[in-house]
C-alpha cells in the first residue's frame, strides 16, 4: 500500500513493502566519546544527540516491516580493501589501522569499528561492512536489494555530508527513491549537515528527499 510522507521539497510516496531503512556507520569509533572521531578534535556529541532519533526510526520501521540494513566503515586486518588515497589523507598522527583508543581503526572486528549499543542489530538484520564512504562500493548492497525488490530507500546516520551523502548518490543513480531522515544524521561540523539538505532536495529533489522522523514513522502507520 503507498503511503505519502511530509517532506521536502513536497510529498515523498512510498510502498512499506519495497522501503528498506539503511542506517549509516553509527559506529563507536564515529559517535562516542575516546574514540577515532573525538581524538582528532572533533565534537562527538552533535552525533550522540542523534541517537534517539535514529532508535525511533529503526523502531518505527521495524513496526511496520520495513527491513532494516546497517552498515560499518571498516577494512580487513592486513588493509588489502585500502588504498593509499584514503589511508595517506586525514590526520597524519592517527590513520586507518593505527592502533587507536578502542583498537585498530577501522579495522573489521575491532571494538571501535562495531555500532553503537544503543542501535544494535537484531537477529536476522543485514550488516554490511564497507571499505568506502558509499555503501555500494565494494559490497553486496546493490544485489541484496534487488532480491530485495527493494524501490525506495529511508536514510540516516552518519556523517551527513560524507558516508549518508554518497551512498545517497549512489543510491540515486541506481533509481531508488531516497528519503533522508534529517533529524536521524548528523556532521561533525553543523554547516556541512545544512548544506548537503539544501543540495539533497534542490532542483525539485535532484537527489532526494528530507523528512523529520517523526513525519516518516506517521507516514510507515497512516
Amino acid at each position: 500500500m503507498r503511503q505519502i510522507a511530509a517532506a521536502r521539497p513536497f510529498a515523498f510516496g512510498f510502498d512499506p513493502a519495497t522501503t528498506a531503512l539503511i542506517v549509516i556507520d553509527m559506529q563507536r569509533d564515529f559517535v562516542e566519546p575516546g574514540g577515532f572521531g573525538a581524538s582528532l578534535g572533533n565534537d562527538v556529541t552533535r552525533l550522540r544527540a542523534i541517537i534517539p532519533a535514529v532508535a525511533a526510526l529503526i523502531a518505527g520501521a521495524r513496526a511496520a516491516g520495513v527491513p532494516v540494513i546497517h552498515t560499518r566503515e571498516c577494512h580487513r586486518p592486513d588493509l588489502s580493501d585500502l588504498p593509499p588515497a584514503k589511508r595517506d589523507r586525514g590526520a597524519p598522527e592517527l590513520r586507518i589501522g593505527d592502533a587507536g583508543p578502542m583498537g585498530r581503526i577501522l579495522i573489521a572486528g575491532e571494538p571501535g569499528a562495531d555500532i553503537v549499543p544503543e542501535l544494535y542489530p537484531v537477529a536476522g538484520e543485514l550488516v554490511i561492512d564497507k571499505p568506502g564512504k558509499g555503501a555500494f562500493y565494494a559490497t553486496g548492497l546493490s544485489a541484496h536489494l534487488v532480491r530485495m525488490g527493494t524501490r525506495s530507500l529511508i536514510l540516516a546516520g552518519v556523517t551527513t555530508e560524507v558516508c549518508v551523502q554518497t551512498t545517497m548518490r549512489e543510491a540515486n543513480d541506481r533509481g531508488f527513491d531516497c528519503l533522508l531522515a534529517e533529524d536521524a544524521t548528523d556532521s561533525y561540523f553543523p554547516a556541512f549537515k545544512t548544506a548537503t539538505l539544501e543540495m539533497i532536495r534542490a532542483q525539485g529533489a535532484i537527489v532526494g528527499w528530507t523528512a523529520t522522523v517523526a513525519e516518516i514513522v506517521e507516514a510507515f502507520h497512516a
